[in-house]
């Protein structure tokens, strides 16, 4: 059975492990290529974040874990995913989880509860920032908006396919632009200056390639 050391990526001191996402020596190329995408403070906050469930699910939150490339994997994709949430925010969502959800929850529905709660920068939860969206497609720069970021992940998505299209075939491709652009609003970034928004992968193949890439 893991240890709790093993789980969280601490090593005997305490400390995190120095290369928690990587098996490749600190110093080389990759890992320098590593830490630049995830910074240090994100590390520290997932390892926290990791801690923190493992204390309030016990047995279920290791059940979710078979080898120790599974919780790396994990960790690095809950890295990603919460770059540019303060240690703040996160602390409230793992209180709120540990009120209402009785296993641990996955890294879509901790962002539905991170953006659930109150003084997240004033922006309202993907489902109403659709909506709000879609009725005013047709005028976007005429209406006052709930917080720029619904016009920018709006312009990003496409007015016209926010009029015309099912909401089924849309509102993915909107829900993905909108947590970019909220990500750069809790970064503290301008956004007036327009960052071209990455295409989501949806290739089958994503997890495969990861593995190899960073197994």
């Amino acid at each position: 059975m893991k240890t709790p050391a093993q789980i969280i990526g601490k090593s005997a001191s305490g400390l995190p492990q120095p290369s928690w996402t990587s098996r490749t020596p600190t110093g080389e190329p990759e890992a320098a290529a590593e830490s630049s995408v995830i910074r240090n403070e994100t590390k520290t906050l997932i390892n926290m974040l990791f801690a923190r469930f493992m204390a309030i699910y016990g047995h279920k939150f290791k059940s979710c874990f078979e080898t120790q490339d599974e919780i790396r994997i994990a960790k690095r994709e809950w890295a990603l995913s919460m770059q540019g949430y303060s240690e703040a925010e996160l602390v409230s969502a793992i209180n709120r989880c540990k009120e209402t959800l009785a296993w641990m929850p996955t890294i879509s529905e901790f962002i539905t509860i991170l953006n659930e709660q109150s003084g997240d920068f004033g922006l309202p939860p993907a489902k109403i920032a659709y909506e709000e969206v879609c009725r005013y497609a047709d005028h976007p720069t005429r209406h006052h908006w709930t917080h720029e970021a619904l016009y920018h992940a709006g312009k990003a998505t496409g007015w016209f396919r926010l009029r015309s299209e099912a909401e089924d075939r849309v509102f993915p491709d909107f829900r993905y632009n909108y947590q970019v652009i909220c990500r750069r609003v809790r970064a503290g970034e301008d956004l007036s200056i327009e960052v071209p928004v990455a295409l989501e992968n949806k290739s089958d193949n994503t997890l495969v390639e990861f593995i190899q890439r960073w197994g």
